[in-house]
């Protein structure tokens, strides 16, 4: 199979962005939906399935629990209960913790609102920076998550692909495994984009195709990431 029809494939088999399937638009990036992704992807963060992640998410918004302040109020026992009615079990203590420590900081130093954050950072390092720093530390998987797919709607946020998104794309043949940085590997998916990019599609699609075929190889044991 050519690069072309596997591009195809992929996204024909393994839907659009995580945020997209969420109903989350952070095509204008209003404050508002890109809150609603910055809590999915800590969600998203943890070692557990993309099932459970999507079904907590979508328990915060049945109870409308969707803004830094909603969630301070709903205090630490109300959110393991909606942590635990999603089936967050296992991390539900920790995330509920977690969550009230992020939104305090989020409201004391951006007055709540991500896009602020954005604007106050240098650079996407520092924009990197700023984020981690956020209650007891925003972790590294979390980051990737949240800044991939504001790619091209935050000028700052540009991450590397994550070293799932690297394993599928060099397991499925569409880069060489001989490059080794991520800055350079980041570029040729991004060449490999433009040549075979696909109507009505964007980049960050494809990056989300390669995360869950990454998580796929990994699941099954064909590889191990490096």
């Amino acid at each position: 199979m050519n690069k072309r029809k596997l591009i195809q494939a992929l996204l024909k088999e393994l839907g659009v962005k995580f945020s997209t399937a969420l109903g989350i638009d952070l095509k204008n990036s209003t404050s508002e939906e890109v809150f609603k992704w910055f809590l999915a992807s800590i969600l998203f963060g943890a070692r557990i399935s993309e099932t459970i992640a999507v079904n907590t998410y979508k328990e915060f918004e049945r109870r409308k629990v969707l803004t830094p302040d909603s969630i301070l109020k709903t205090e630490w026992d109300g959110l393991v209960e909606i942590l635990d009615a999603g089936g967050y079990v296992r991390y539900d203590f920790k995330t509920a913790t977690k969550l009230l420590e992020i939104m305090k900081d989020l409201k004391d130093r951006y007055n709540g609102d991500l896009n602020l954050l954005h604007k106050e950072s240098k650079d996407s390092r520092d924009l990197e920076m700023n984020l981690r720093s956020l209650g007891n530390g925003i972790g590294e998987v979390t980051t990737n998550i949240f800044f991939r797919e504001l790619r091209g709607v935050w000028e700052k946020a540009e991450p590397c692909p994550s070293d799932l998104v690297i394993l599928a794309a060099r397991k499925s043949g569409l880069i060489s495994g001989k490059i080794s940085s991520k800055e350079k590997i980041l570029k040729e998916l991004k060449s490999l984009w433009q040549k075979y990019r696909i109507k009505g599609k964007d980049f960050v699609d494809f990056e989300a195709v390669l995360l869950r075929l990454g998580k796929d190889y990994y699941r099954k044991g064909k590889t191990q990431p490096f």
